[in-house]
C-alpha cells in the first residue's frame, strides 16, 4: 500500500495510538476515505454519525478505512472529537502536512470525504459526502468510481 502510505509519512494512528503502517498486508486493496472535518464545523458534527453509521455497516464488506484530518484549533478539540470516531486518524501535530493534503486533494470546505485507491493513492471519489448522505446510502455503488 506505498500509494496512499506516501501521503502520510507514518502518522497515521489508531484508536490505541498505534502507529499504522500500511504496507501490512491487512491494508492491501482497501479504499481509503480521508475525512476532513473539524468538532467546531456544525455539518462536519452533523455528517460524523452518519459517516460512523455507514463505515461500522459497511467498512469490512467494502474493504473501507477512513482517516480522520482534523482542522480544529486546538489538541484538545481534535481528541475530543476523535473520542466519538471509530478509524484511523492522522497525527494533529502535522497541520502544514495536513493543509498541503487538503490542497492536493482540492479540499475548500468542510466536511469533505475523499476516496482514494489505498494502493495507488489515486483519487475514485472526490464527492464521497454526497453519495453517502443522499445518493447511495447502502454502499450499493461504492466506492463511486468517477467514471460511475
Amino acid at each position: 500500500m506505498a500509494g496512499v502510505a506516501k501521503y502520510f509519512e507514518g502518522h497515521v494512528y489508531n484508536k490505541f495510538n498505534e502507529q499504522i503502517d500500511f504496507n501490512n498486508p491487512k491494508y492491501k486493496g482497501k479504499i481509503i476515505g480521508l475525512y476532513f472535518s473539524a468538532y467546531w464545523c456544525s455539518p462536519c458534527c452533523g455528517f460524523t454519525p452518519t459517516l460512523t453509521d455507514f463505515y461500522k455497516t459497511y467498512g469490512k464488506e467494502k474493504n473501507f478505512e477512513v482517516i480522520f484530518l482534523s482542522s480544529d484549533h486546538d489538541e484538545q478539540s481534535f481528541d475530543d472529537y476523535y473520542k466519538k470516531m471509530p478509524w484511523l486518524k492522522y497525527d494533529y501535530k502535522e497541520r502544514k502536512k495536513k493543509e498541503r493534503l487538503a490542497k492536493k486533494f482540492k479540499v475548500t470546505g468542510i466536511p469533505a470525504l475523499v476516496l482514494v485507491d489505498g494502493d495507488s493513492g489515486d483519487v475514485i471519489c472526490s464527492d464521497a459526502i454526497d453519495q453517502i448522505h443522499d445518493e447511495d446510502r447502502e454502499g450499493k455503488y461504492f466506492p463511486w468510481k468517477k467514471d460511475k
